[in-house]
C-alpha cells in the first residue's frame, strides 16, 4: 500500500556538515536543500535556512538572539567534566559576536568610532608593505604555498601593526588565535581543545592587560589606543575587559576568515582562467575579484541564531528557543537574487551578498579583510605573471562546519615579484 508520509521522509534532503562531500563541495547539498525544503529540520531539531530572503530576515529581524553562543559553550564544557575558565567566558560575554542590543549596541557604537573607513584606507600603505614583504620572501619559479607562505601572515601582521603590540607577541598571538577560535564551533570540542583555549585566553588577556596599561599612559595612533579614547555623546568609554575582548576577537574573527578569503579568492581566480585575465589587464577589478569571492565562495558558510519568540519563518512555524543555523554559503548563490548563480564572473554586481552578515551584526571588520584580499590578489596576479597551481588538489580545512578555506594552496609563477 502507498504510505504517503513514509516516502515524504524517506525523501527528505540530508543536511551533514561534516561529510566529506559537504566539505569538498557543499554548494550541491544548499541547492537541493533550497530547492525541495529551505526551512529544513535536522533530527537534532536544529532549523537549516538556505533561500536568501529567510536568512536576511532572520539577520535583521530582533527576534533571534546571538547571545546563546556562550551557553553552547559552557553546555559543552559541562559536558566534558571541565571547570569553567572566568577569562575565556568573559571574552564571549563581552563579544560583538555573542551580545544582543541594549548592550551590543552600546558596545558597537564605541567601537565604531575606531573602526571607520578612513583608518582602513589609513592602513593601505601598511598592507601593501606586508603583501610585497611576504610575496619577496618567496621563490615564485620553484613554488611557494599560498597559504601557509602568504595569506596566513598577512592579517597578522597587519592587526599586530595597527594595535603597535611589542614585536615579542608577533609570533604568539597566531597560535592563541587558532586554540580560542575552536570555542566558535563548540559542539566539535574535546577536553584537551578546551585546556588549549583556556590556557591561551589567559595568556592572551594577561600581555593585552599589559599592552593596555602602557597605553593609558603613553597613547598613539594605534588601534588600542584609538578604543581607550573612544567616549558615547555620554561620555561612556569601553571597560577594560570590553576592550581587551575587543582586541581578542579582532584576532579570532579575523585571521582564519581573511586568510580563507585570500585562499579561496586566488582559488576561484585560477580556476577560472578568463576571470584572472580580466583582473590582470585592470588590476582595478581587484575590488570586484573579492566581492564576487565573497558571494561564490565565502569564507564564513554559517552562522547561528536562537528564536527568542515564536514565529514563522518561510512557512514553518518556529518556536521560541529553537535554534537555526543560517546558511550564508547558500543564501549567496540563490538564484532568485543571483542570475548564474554557480558561475564565477568578475563583472557581476554583488549586492545582496550575505557574506558578512546583515543588520546590527554585519561584520565589524569587512572592510579591512575587503582591504587585505583587495591588495593580496593584485599583487598575486599582477605581478606574478603566469601564476598556476601545482597539482590539481586542494587541501581543504575538516575541523569546522562554519568557515571554508584552504590548509594549502602550492603555486608557481615563471619569474620573482616585480
Amino acid at each position: 500500500m502507498h504510505t504517503p508520509t513514509r516516502d515524504r521522509v524517506r525523501r527528505r534532503p540530508r543536511f551533514d556538515p561534516f561529510s566529506a562531500e559537504f566539505r569538498r563541495d557543499p554548494y550541491p547539498v544548499y541547492r537541493r536543500l533550497r530547492e525541495s525544503e529551505p526551512v529544513h529540520r535536522t533530527f537534532l531539531g536544529v532549523w537549516v535556512l538556505t533561500s536568501h530572503a529567510d536568512i536576511r530576515q532572520v539577520l535583521h529581524s530582533s527576534s533571534f538572539s546571538s547571545e546563546h553562543g556562550p551557553r553552547l559553550v559552557a553546555a559543552r564544557a559541562e559536558r566534558l567534566g571541565r571547570a569553567r575558565n572566568a577569562r575565556t567566558e568573559l571574552l564571549g560575554e563581552r563579544s560583538l559576536l555573542f551580545t544582543d542590543d541594549p548592550y551590543h549596541a552600546r558596545l558597537r557604537g564605541l567601537v565604531n568610532r575606531v573602526f571607520t573607513s578612513q583608518a582602513v584606507a589609513g592602513l593601505h600603505p601598511l598592507i601593501t608593505g606586508v603583501v610585497a614583504e611576504l610575496l619577496r620572501a618567496v621563490d615564485p619559479a620553484d613554488g611557494f604555498d599560498v597559504i601557509t607562505d602568504f595569506a596566513a601572515g598577512l592579517p597578522v601582521r597587519v592587526l599586530c601593526d595597527w594595535m603597535a603590540l611589542p614585536r615579542t607577541l608577533y609570533d604568539r598571538v597566531g597560535p592563541w588565535t587558532r586554540d580560542i577560535w575552536r570555542l566558535l564551533d563548540p559542539g566539535t570540542m574535546t577536553a584537551a581543545d578546551f585546556d588549549r583555549a583556556d590556557e591561551a585566553a589567559d595568556q592572551f588577556v594577561e600581555a593585552l592587560s599589559d599592552v593596555l596599561a602602557e597605553r593609558r599612559c603613553d597613547p598613539g595612533p594605534d588601534l588600542i589606543s584609538g578604543l581607550l579614547a573612544a567616549r558615547t555623546a555620554g561620555g561612556e568609554s569601553l571597560t577594560d575587559d570590553e576592550l581587551v575582548s575587543v582586541c581578542v576577537m579582532c584576532f579570532v574573527g579575523g585571521l582564519e576568515t581573511t586568510t580563507s578569503l585570500i585562499g579561496n579568492g586566488a582559488l576561484a581566480l585560477l580556476r577560472h582562467p578568463d576571470q584572472a585575465a580580466r583582473l590582470r589587464r585592470d588590476p582595478s577589478l581587484a575590488v570586484a575579484a573579492v566581492r564576487e569571492t565573497l558571494r561564490y565562495d565565502p569564507p564564513l558558510q554559517s552562522t547561528t541564531r536562537l528564536a527568542t519568540t515564536d514565529t514563522v519563518i518561510g512557512g514553518a512555524a518556529i518556536a521560541a528557543g529553537d535554534r537555526l543555523l543560517l546558511c550564508l554559503g547558500a543564501a549567496n548563490r540563490d538564484p532568485a537574487v543571483f542570475p548564474r548563480p554557480d558561475e564565477f564572473d568578475l563583472t557581476r554586481s554583488g549586492a545582496g551578498q550575505l557574506a558578512f552578515g546583515h543588520g546590527i551584526h554585519r561584520c565589524l571588520g569587512a572592510l579591512l579583510a575587503n582591504a587585505q584580499a583587495e591588495i593580496a590578489l593584485e599583487y598575486l596576479f599582477c605581478h606574478l605573471p603566469e601564476l598556476a597551481l601545482i597539482g590539481g588538489d586542494v587541501h581543504r580545512r575538516e575541523n569546522t562546519s562554519h568557515v571554508r578555506g584552504l590548509t594549502r594552496l602550492p603555486v608557481r609563477s615563471r619569474c620573482e615579484i616585480c
